[in-house]
């Protein structure tokens, strides 16, 4: 197996990034979920509430991160840390400290989205502190993130995907790409749904190693259309995800293993990577 995709996400819920390579660390891909949209009660807002989100692009330079649309003039924002207090921001229960970034980008939002964006603002996380990863997966150990939902990686495979077109095709649905879900990693795989029972997956020669924790329970977000922000069929692919059942002892629909890092925190994660998987206990 292999890698065939890496996918940073800088600011949660707007425009991936395809890279080549990235460092890997505990709390995930370099730069992923490094910043987020909050509201005026400082919570995280996503495409689920905001689904134009999609069409906001991101870029990274050595000095910026870059906010682009094709309605404004793009906006550089500086790697650099921002001054100021730092606040408390809500993702779904946690509370975690950031660092607000420029009133600009409010205005920014705003002329890019229109009076849906009003007040929004974009902080940072504070890397000072330890947003942990739920325990309940984690069979005693510990893992941290930053703004993701709840695990540092997200992990789907190529086999899982044709599998779930086929039955979206076989319904006389049209299929989804692979973005609609996400993923930070996806791995070229023969057999669908063989995540599911991967208890790791490890670089060939040792470099890294995760630990898949928990299947990936998916939301409306895998309804909306990552290029134009609409939803084409807004049952879609939900609708099929809980007819195929794939998690039978688990309630919703699931695609993909959220993940953590069991080693090699610090090295290179790359395109092409050749991986091993090790199977559950039954």
């Amino acid at each position: 197996m292999q890698i065939t995709q890496l996918t940073i996400y800088p600011v949660k819920s707007l425009k991936g990034i395809n890279v080549d390579q990235s460092i890997v660390h505990e709390h995930g891909l370099a730069w992923d979920r490094r910043w987020m949209l909050v509201d005026a009660q400082q919570r995280f807002v996503t495409q689920r509430q905001l689904p134009a989100l999609a069409t906001v692009e991101v870029a990274l330079t050595d000095k910026y991160l870059v906010l682009s649309h094709p309605s404004v003039e793009s906006l550089h924002i500086p790697l650099a840390e921002p001054a100021g207090n730092l606040r408390i921001v809500r993702v779904w229960n946690d509370d975690c400290k950031a660092l607000p970034e420029s009133g600009e980008v409010t205005q920014w939002l705003e002329n890019a989205l229109g009076e849906q964006a009003q007040g929004l603002s974009l902080v940072r996380f504070a890397t000072d502190f330890p947003r942990a990863v739920e325990q309940d997966f984690l069979d005693g150990g510990a893992a941290h993130t930053y703004f993701s939902d709840a695990y540092p990686f997200l992990i789907t495979t190529t086999a899982s995907l044709d599998a779930l077109n086929q039955a979206l095709v076989a319904a006389g649905n049209t299929p989804v790409p692979m973005n609609r879900f996400r993923p930070n990693m996806v791995v070229e795989s023969s057999e669908a749904w063989a995540e599911d029972r991967w208890a790791t997956l490890s670089e060939q020669q040792g470099a890294f190693q995760l630990a898949l924790r928990k299947p990936c329970q998916r939301c409306k977000i895998t309804t909306i259309d990552q290029l134009s922000a609409t939803m084409p069929a807004p049952a879609e692919p939900l609708k099929t995800l809980l007819a195929l059942n794939t998690q039978p002892t688990l309630k919703g629909a699931h695609f993909g293993q959220n993940a953590t890092l069991l080693a090699g925190a610090g090295g290179v994660i790359r395109v092409g990577d050749t991986l091993e998987a090790v199977l559950r206990d039954v």
